[in-house]
């Protein structure tokens, strides 16, 4: 049996040992989960949002969660809309749970994306807040971040940001800010399974 690793020690370890305050790509879901991990974040490093979700559907909810970042006074990188980027990505995974490999699959698509991003706009590291949501499995998203720090050259911060009453802060915050909290994750097979309840 493997032995579960401590993201959020990882993290602050990396933290610790910072000698100046870095550039950070701080890939974002939504305003909600963004604004606890922003708060965490903000006095170690130099955070730039980046918005890149083609699993939202509809396009009008895409809308929806990127204005709310208005609400946070952050600047947002968009790169754009293409739902069919998404739909090509997990092709053949449209049936399986929620959590399983469709799930896998497009979380590493939006992280690549963000590593791409990165990489050509000289970022020092990248994150996600993904894990901040207690249905994401931060063992799956730290580990994804490890090979793209290997494929792009630039350093991945570790995180597991559901620790340290990550996720209630992000409660706690979104009703300080008023930000529209959805319920459910964003494609359009999230919203069917969160129907059907």
């Amino acid at each position: 049996m493997s032995m579960k690793i401590d993201y959020n020690r990882l993290m602050e370890e990396q933290i610790k040992n910072l000698t100046n305050k870095p550039k950070l790509l701080l890939h974002c879901c939504c305003a909600p989960c963004s604004s606890a991990v922003i708060s965490r974040l903000k006095q170690y490093f130099d955070i730039t949002l980046f918005y890149f979700n083609p699993n939202i559907y509809p396009e009008q909810e895409y809308v929806l969660r990127k204005l709310q970042f208005e609400k946070l006074g952050v600047d947002v990188v968009d790169v754009g809309y293409n739902h069919n980027d998404f739909l090509s990505a997990v092709a053949g995974l449209e049936q399986e749970m929620e959590g399983g490999a469709r799930c896998n699959k497009c979380i590493s698509q939006r992280m690549e994306k963000a590593f791409e991003y990165a990489r050509a706009n000289n970022f020092d590291f990248v994150t996600t807040t993904l894990s901040i949501s207690p249905h994401k499995n931060a063992q799956f998203i730290n580990t994804t971040g490890e090979r793209l720090e290997k494929n792009y050259g630039v350093k991945y911060l570790y995180g597991d940001f559901k620790k340290c009453n990550g996720y209630l802060n992000s409660i706690n915050l979104s009703k300080q800010y008023n930000l529209y909290r959805q319920d459910y994750c964003g494609c359009e097979f999230s919203l069917k399974s969160v129907r059907k309840k």
